[in-house]
């Protein structure tokens, strides 16, 4: 017999659960694990490090790893060499989710959230009508989760070709300044205990943060009331 409670868990709480905890719990188990392999790391070639890139756009796609903090690791032991690989890994990513989200069928979640909450609607037509740029705004915060954001995009239904575009300009700032600071870091045990060391990286991220909020915001709010 089911648990009771679990049937009064909804589930998009329950969703949401999953992909933030689970990737706390893999980063620091990487964290670990890069701090006491970081010699054997260093020895790698590009084709290892190509596979392993494979890899993680699948573990990513599924929430295991997020890219933001692959983007540190890659940058501290490839520096620049390491965009490349962040841009298949974070295309990748999206693809395999969208994949996945439509293989299970993620726009029940959609149909459930609209009879739960009917006013979601109306803010599910405001997102089909500005997509690209809620997409690029979305993926330009470093704060909100890689794998919520794409299954959001699915479950509202925004088109693979859209989430691939927007979402791509969106990662740029971000992963070119993860990159940066994986680069300049003395210490990958530092570095990764402390990501966001540093003034002017903290005034980009929080710059970055504005921006993001401020256009999210803009394009969500209803029109109409300018009009008075």
């Amino acid at each position: 017999m089911a648990n009771p409670l679990v049937k009064k868990l909804p589930l998009p709480l329950v969703v949401s659960v999953l992909l933030t905890v689970v990737p706390l719990v893999t980063t620091s188990l990487l964290t670990a694990s890069a701090i006491a392999n970081e010699e054997i790391l260093r020895g790698w070639s590009f084709g290892t490090w190509t596979l392993v890139t494979l890899g993680l756009t699948f573990t990513s796609a599924i929430a295991l790893t997020p890219p933001t903090f692959l983007a540190l690791v890659f940058g501290y032991f490839l520096g620049w060499y390491a965009v490349p690989y962040l841009f298949i890994l974070n295309m990748g990513a999206i693809g395999i989710l969208y994949v996945l989200a439509d293989f299970f069928n993620a726009e029940s979640i959609r149909i459930y959230l609209v009879q739960i909450y009917p006013q979601i609607e109306s803010l599910i037509r405001k997102f089909k009508a500005n997509q690209f740029r809620l997409i690029f705004f979305a993926k330009l915060s470093p704060v909100l989760p890689f794998t919520i954001t794409n299954l959001f995009f699915n479950v509202v239904g925004a088109k693979l070709p859209q989430v691939l575009a927007g979402g791509t300009l969106g990662m740029i700032p971000r992963t070119v300044l993860a990159v940066w600071a994986g680069r300049e870091a003395q210490e990958i045990r530092y570095l990764l205990e402390h990501p966001n060391e540093g003034l002017g990286t903290k005034i980009l991220l929080l710059s970055l943060i504005v921006i993001s909020s401020v256009g999210i915001g803009y394009l969500f709010k209803d029109k109409e009331e300018y009009k008075h």
